[in-house]
């Protein structure tokens, strides 16, 4: 049996094991999803789709194990298949980021999802960094007690960390004050020059200058360029910090050797996070990357932040690295930039105003407010009525603030795996301003729209007729 015939069996086994079990509401927010996503420009920056393997891999056997702690250091018997599970997808990690084996990485992939992975990598670093408070002390953690314990603390507590604000593109779990990332560190934040939305990296070192972190994190959330790792690297080497790399944007990109040479940070970082389901097109779940001095430390998940990882997942993980790792994926990781790039020239040509003024990455990021005179939300919602899904996104000293926002994020990893190209991205950008130009503000509040519907009408047709030629899970039946 061809493997079309054998993943639309396993679907449709799936439905009816669902049906027998009564959860035929179930059943129809899955048919509904299938239905929603081959209808709809899924241009949200962070998705994608994976490969049915991939998905039919999240369910088995493993999600019934227990497994807390790491590869052979188990806290519960038993655990010897498991250990050869996250072993394959360790080893197979390592070898799409580092295959020539030049930079003796270490990695764990354990962490549920990127928030998880920093969080285990910030506690990680918080442990080394309380090795000089102990060595002090001449004690151990576990032997300190409760006034030792609380000076440990005030001591933690003081470990500085420097971050891209969440307003200029960094991430919630990069110090922003509602996340507990800010609680773990004394932080402190850079942004981008006002005038070209680029990282200032001459701005970025006298802020790590003033502040000697013990960490200095590279990584976005919302920019739309490459990082430059070497200049963080001699930043962080000559104010002695660590140097922290949240990839979770780009890691298909690095995967599949379009962010090369000083772009990669691979052979620069000390640690580096990722996520599996972005650009690198696996499961929803992290990973921890190292160099083999932290390894001790990023493999004490359990007990800093998780308790036993989630081994169903870990089989898709290791599926999905052995996909990554193809011929086809690094032209796949090659279109995503071009069609970003299509996208963004396209969408200068046609009046809109770009952050950065372009891109080099799969992301795109439309100040609306300059553009058209409108709120991230109601851009937001006007482009979903036609069949376009975006998320709002703040832009560096947003008057409409983190909720409203004053732009919009696109992304192209999504639509490049359903095969559109360049051609594709500038119909898009055409839609996209039309629809916005056409999108009239409602109200004081920044959310409501008023936009004529029976052009809504005719733009859903435009749209589903464009994704007839690029079907989504062609052999799955609705």
């Amino acid at each position: 049996m061809d493997k079309n015939n054998l993943e639309r069996r396993a679907y449709e086994t799936f439905l009816d094991l669902m049906t027998q079990a009564g959860a035929d509401k179930i059943v129809a927010a899955v048919k509904k999803e299938l239905s929603d996503q081959r209808q709809y420009l899924k241009m949200i920056a962070s998705e994608n789709y994976c490969s049915i393997t991939v998905q039919m891999a999240m369910g088995n056997l493993f999600t019934d194990k227990y497994a807390e702690g790491s590869i052979s250091a188990r806290y519960y018997a038993g655990c010897t298949n498991a250990d050869d599970v996250e072993r394959e997808a360790r080893d197979r990690c390592i070898e799409l980021f580092d295959p020539e084996k030049k930079y003796g990485l270490h990695a764990n992939v354990q962490p549920h999802s990127g928030s998880d992975a920093n969080i285990m990598a910030y506690m990680a670093i918080l442990s080394k960094w309380e090795e000089s408070f102990l060595e002090e002390k001449q004690a151990k953690l576990s032997s300190l007690d409760r006034a030792g314990f609380s000076s440990l603390r005030g001591h933690s507590q003081r470990c500085k960390m420097v971050s891209m604000g969440l307003s200029d593109g960094g991430h919630l779990t990069h110090g922003y004050r509602m996340n507990v990332s800010a609680r773990l560190f004394d932080v402190y934040s850079y942004g981008v020059d006002p005038s070209t939305g680029f990282i200032d990296y001459d701005e970025l070192e006298s802020i790590v200058e003033k502040a000697k972190p013990y960490i200095l994190v590279a990584g976005y959330s919302a920019y739309t360029r490459k990082i430059d790792f070497e200049r963080m690297r001699d930043i962080a080497d000559k104010y002695g910090a660590c140097l922290f790399v949240d990839m979770a944007h780009f890691s298909g990109l690095v995967a599949g050797g379009v962010f090369k040479g000083k772009f990669n940070p691979v052979s620069y970082a000390d640690i580096i996070t990722s996520t599996t389901h972005k650009t690198l097109r696996g499961p929803r779940g992290g990973i921890i990357l190292c160099k083999k001095e932290w390894r001790s430390h990023i493999d004490k998940g359990c007990p800093h932040a998780i308790g036993g990882p989630l081994l169903n997942m870990i089989v898709a993980k290791a599926i999905a690295f052995m996909e990554a790792a193809s011929k086809e994926f690094k032209d796949y990781s090659a279109q995503v930039v071009k069609n970003a790039d299509a996208l963004a020239q396209k969408l200068i040509g046609c009046g809109a105003t770009l952050l950065t003024g372009g891109t080099e990455n799969h992301m795109v990021i439309i100040h609306v407010a300059q553009s058209f005179s409108l709120t991230g939300m109601q851009a937001e919602k006007a482009l979903f009525q036609v069949g376009i899904v975006v998320n709002r996104n703040a832009v560096p000293k947003d008057s409409h603030g983190m909720w409203l926002t004053s732009g919009i994020r696109l992304g192209t990893p999504a639509l490049t795996t359903r095969g559109l190209k360049e051609g594709e991205m500038e119909k898009i950008a055409e839609m996209i301003v039309e629809v916005l130009s056409k999108t009239q503000p409602h109200g004081n509040d920044g959310k409501e729209i008023i936009l004529d519907s029976s052009y809504v009408t005719k733009k859903k047709e435009q749209i589903r007729d464009l994704l007839e030629e690029f079907p989504l899970y062609e052999q799955l039946q609705n």
